[in-house]
Parts: C-alpha cells; structure tokens; sequence
C-alpha cells in the first residue's frame, strides 16, 4: 500500500500572501483598463469586473480552498480521465455549432449558457497526467521505448489540437510546461536535444503554415512598418508603457485604453498596468509576481515526493513563462502571441483553473516538513 505523508496544516503563507496581492491588483487593473470597452460593447462600465468575479473568481476561490485541502495524491486515481476529457473538449471546438469562432480563432467552446476555452483546462490536466505518468514510470523516463516516445506521442497530440485553433501562445506555454516536467523527472539530454530540433522544425512549419505568423514577427523585428496595419499593436503598447514614465499617469487615467490600445483587457492589459503605475510600481508588481514564482518554486523543490515536485513544478514553469510570454510581448522583447497575463487578464475559466492549480500547490506545501527557518 502507497504510503502518504501527513500533512502538517501548515501552508505556504508567503505562497497565498503574494497570490492574493496579484489576484487583488488584477481586478483593480482590469476594472479601469476596461471602462471603455465595457461600455461600449455591453453598455456597462463594470462588466468586465462583474463577469470575472462570478465566473472566475468566485469559484475559482471554491476550487482553491477544495484543492488546497485534498490530499493531492489522490489525483493521481483521476490524471488519466482528467487528461481524456480535457483532449475530448479541445475536440469539441471543431464540430460545428460547438466551438466559437471569434477572431479568426476557434478557442472556445459552448455548452449550453457556459463558454469556455478548453486550452486553459488542457494546462492543468497535462500537468496532472505527466505527474503521475513520470512517478510511475521511474527509471523508464530515460528509455527510448518506454519513456520518449510515449511522452511525444502525449505532447504531439495535444499541441496539435491546440496549434489548430490557432493558439500558438497558448502551445508555447502548455510544450514547456510539459518539457519542464519531463527534464525534472530524468530526462537525457540527448532526447531533449531531439525534441529541442523537433521544435525548431515544428516552429518553421507553423510558420509556413500560418502567415500571420510571419507577420507578428517582422513588426517584432520592425516596430514602425506598417504603423498603422500590423504593427500598430505593439506601437501602442510601447506607447502605453513610455507614457507611464517612473511615476505612472494615476489609477484610471490610462490614455490607451479609450479604444487606442487592442485588447486591453487581455493581452494588452499589462501596458495598461505600466502606463498607470509607471516604472517603480511596475517593478514592485513584477516582485510580487517573482515572489509567488519563487516560492511555488521551492514548494516543488521540498515536495515529499517525485509526484508533488513533478505537479508544482509543471504549475509554476505554466505561470511562469506565461507571465513572461505576456510582459515580454509588451515591451517587445519577444513577438506578439495573444497569451493573457496570468490573475490578471479577463477570462473566467482562465482565472478559475489557475486558481484551483494554486490551490493544489498549497496542498503540496501543506505536506513539507517546514522548520523554523521557512
């Protein structure tokens, strides 16, 4: 019989303490970036703010609370059938009728009166499944047979299902998210450098295969081509984070979100931040965020076990680089990709499965032999 540890009540409270403060900022900031959008698509300046709290905060903070009292091992009894029906809904989105085609992506799926996208469930899921995989193939991770293949055979298949949305952003996030698992439970170095190729080939056929692509990569390149076409994006997004200069224009007086500035209330919202907060405050948020980062980090480095330490570290490396992904976009360090920042970006069942995946890392830390000096 599988022997537990107990847990000792005692959670990671730096953990929650630097959750909750990005969980707070988040909807103030959601609150004013979407003032003008609000109204102007739904008649009501605080729709944003009231669809976010009851469709992603309020049961997000119930999966919360649930998951960071069950035991996460027993996840391992459902990783397999969580993983099966996350694959069977990213199907979904492509029969007719079902999935939602907005934006010249099809991401999200309706069910009756709920719409949701699939691709955020799909994060935590693979999580969970490669976790459990990775425990109980042991020694078998560094076999050709038993443990590359099989795991390219998972992540090809679910990449797939989501490249065809298109999401490249979300495919990025949820690839090293899985990869971080697999290099943590004893992955050689010569299969990382074979799926390392096998990335670069992949990427080079994508961007074949989707020209807007190409397009989000020469703005990288060149912001000012085209300013008014395909790089007006990012030059308003710079416009946005220069505008702020150290001290930021005050909360609420953001200039680009009164319809400068796409998307500011998902991908963009983080210009918003800046042009607001301006470059003190905006680090102070960004410490908050390597806070929460660092110590999910070292929940996952304590874990009593292979299977905690795979779960918080595929979870956190998910937060983390999407948080990277996003901030990065705004600043054009990295080319554009559409990825919301994490607690932060309107989306409801993006909010509530990250939340329900912090509840699970809390319950892992519940389960650390802390001492006095942690």
């Amino acid at each position: 019989m599988e022997k537990f540890t107990s847990p000792n009540s005692r959670p990671d409270y730096f953990f929650i303490t630097a959750l909750s403060l990005i969980v707070i900022i988040g909807l103030v900031f959601l609150t004013s970036a979407s003032v003008a959008v609000g109204f102007q698509r739904f008649g009501d300046t605080y729709y944003y703010l009231k669809h976010q709290v009851l469709v992603g905060l309020l049961p997000g903070v119930l999966l919360f609370i649930f998951f960071s009292r069950f035991d996460y091992h027993k996840l391992k009894k459902f990783a397999l059938w969580f993983f099966i029906i996350s694959l069977i809904l990213l199907g979904l989105i492509f029969v007719p009728g079902l999935g939602l085609n907005l934006g010249g992506a099809r991401r999200w799926l309706a069910l009756g009166p709920f719409v949701f996208q699939p691709s955020e469930l799909i994060k935590l899921t693979l999580v969970i499944y490669l976790a459990a995989w990775f425990e109980a193939a042991g020694e078998n991770v560094k076999s050709l047979v038993k443990g590359f293949l099989p795991f390219v055979i998972i992540l090809a298949l679910t990449l797939g299902l989501i490249i065809l949305q298109p999401d490249l952003g979300t495919t990025s996030v949820v690839g090293v998210a899985a990869i971080a698992i697999y290099l943590v439970a004893g992955a050689k170095f010569s299969h990382l450098g074979v799926l390392a190729m096998g990335g670069i080939t992949a990427l080079w056929s994508i961007i074949k295969i989707f020209p807007h692509s190409v397009k989000r990569i020469t703005v990288f390149l060149n912001p000012e081509l085209d300013p008014q076409g395909i790089g007006y994006h990012i030059n308003q997004a710079l416009l946005a984070v220069g505008s702020g200069g150290l001290f930021g224009l005050g909360l609420g007086y953001s200039r680009q979100k009164y319809q400068y500035l796409p998307e500011v209330t998902g991908d963009s919202i983080f210009a918003i931040m800046a042009e607001e907060l301006g470059f003190i405050l905006s680090v102070v948020f960004l410490l908050i965020i390597f806070t929460f980062l660092f110590r999910g980090l070292r929940i996952a480095l304590r874990a009593p076990d292979a299977f905690g330490t795979y779960l918080a570290t595929g979870i956190m490396v998910w937060f983390g680089w999407q948080i990277c992904i996003n901030v990065a976009s705004m600043i054009n360090i990295m080319p554009l990709t559409g990825v919301p920042l994490p607690f932060v970006s309107a989306g409801g069942s993006a909010l509530l499965t990250a939340l329900a995946a912090c509840g699970i890392v809390v319950n892992i830390s519940r389960h650390i032999k802390w001492n006095e000096k942690n």
